[in-house]
């Protein structure tokens, strides 16, 4: 018997998640809503859905899940009623972008034992779990040092700057969970550095679209991460772990993987454009690892908590940019 579920936003991600859910033989893509009638029709005529009111997707007792792609403000508020109405919930990143907010959020979350799991897809792309799967089985030791490149090929709207929360909370934080993700350990201290080389206008919404931030555990071990809204060459994704034995790495991701040698040198083709290519087989795995979660045959993961953490690391290389001082994340928990 498929999954029935929901999609709540028909937007870009939207569309992203609509065909992974279909792609799945285990998952039935039943109902959309969006506050955009198009949006929705659109939707709904490519996959044989239906369109919904959030109100009446809450209220239908055979739609089992729900795939939540509005924008940020409404996240935590769609999870508390999706909770309530007993259904298991797949969230985009950030639950919040209010510390307190996630808490009040996942309170009700653990009250009603709701399965929860929050749109981290990097966890889920191949390469980055193979990075992975070498830590877990001892191939380079102890890991002691990871290090994370992840640039846009251009900056997104100064209008979505201005409600995204900012480089940490929007696009840094896939990199925080990564870097916790390969450590295998909570960050405990913060410092970051913020700057405006790409657009003026960045800056005038009090945002940064240049970052360095290094992360540390308890036990010293450390994460570099470099961000940049603007990379002339393409989406540059890469990721480094070094440890006792020695280190495994995942390099950029091209169309086709070839190099032609010429008496000119050598050329390979460009990398992929952005997240929608270079992410496609995460977001599909992301999708299958939900269904298995709401099927009993694994927890959610990551879990409301890796949310919360990943924000706090976010809020936590705010101040840090902004008051130019290291700062521990039991800082902003407090």
């Amino acid at each position: 018997m498929s999954i029935r579920f929901a999609l709540l936003g028909a937007g870009r991600i939207g569309k992203v998640h609509a065909r992974a859910v279909t792609s799945s033989p285990e998952a039935k893509l039943v109902a959309v809503a969006d506050a955009m009638p198009k949006a929705a029709d659109d939707i709904a005529r490519q996959y044989g859905c239906e369109v919904h009111t959030i109100d009446s997707i809450a209220a239908t007792k055979d739609i089992d899940a729900v795939v939540i792609c509005t924008p940020t403000d409404t996240h935590a508020d769609l999870i508390e009623k999706f909770s309530n109405a007993k259904k298991a919930i797949f969230c985009e990143k950030p639950i919040d972008l209010s510390i307190s907010r996630v808490q009040e959020c996942l309170k009700v979350v653990d009250k009603n034992k709701t399965p929860l799991m929050v749109g981290f897809n990097r966890r889920f792309d191949p390469h980055f779990m193979a990075v992975r799967a070498a830590i877990e089985a001892g191939d380079i030791g102890t890991v002691e040092m990871v290090t994370i490149v992840s640039r846009d090929p251009a900056p997104p709207p100064v209008d979505y700057i201005k409600r995204s929360g900012g480089i940490f909370k929007d696009m840094t934080i896939h990199d925080f969970d990564m870097a916790r993700f390969l450590l295998g350990e909570e960050i405990v201290t913060v410092s970051a550095q913020g700057s405006v080389l790409v657009d003026k206008a960045i800056g005038k919404a009090k945002d940064y679209d240049s970052v360095s931030v290094m992360l540390a555990t308890a036990k010293g071990k450390h994460a570099t991460i470099s961000n940049s809204r603007r990379a002339s060459y393409g989406y540059d994704q890469r990721i480094e772990a070094h440890g006792t034995l020695g280190a495994v790495s995942a390099e950029n991701q091209r169309a086709v993987s070839i190099e032609v040698a010429t008496a000119k040198g050598y050329t390979r083709p460009p990398l992929l454009d952005f997240f929608m290519t270079r992410y496609t087989q995460a977001y599909a795995n992301e999708i299958a690892a939900f269904i298995d979660t709401i099927g009993g045959k694994r927890k959610a993961s990551p879990s409301g908590k890796d949310g919360l953490a990943a924000l706090a690391i976010a809020e936590a290389a705010l101040r840090s940019a902004r008051e130019g001082r290291a700062v521990k994340v039991s800082e902003v928990l407090a």
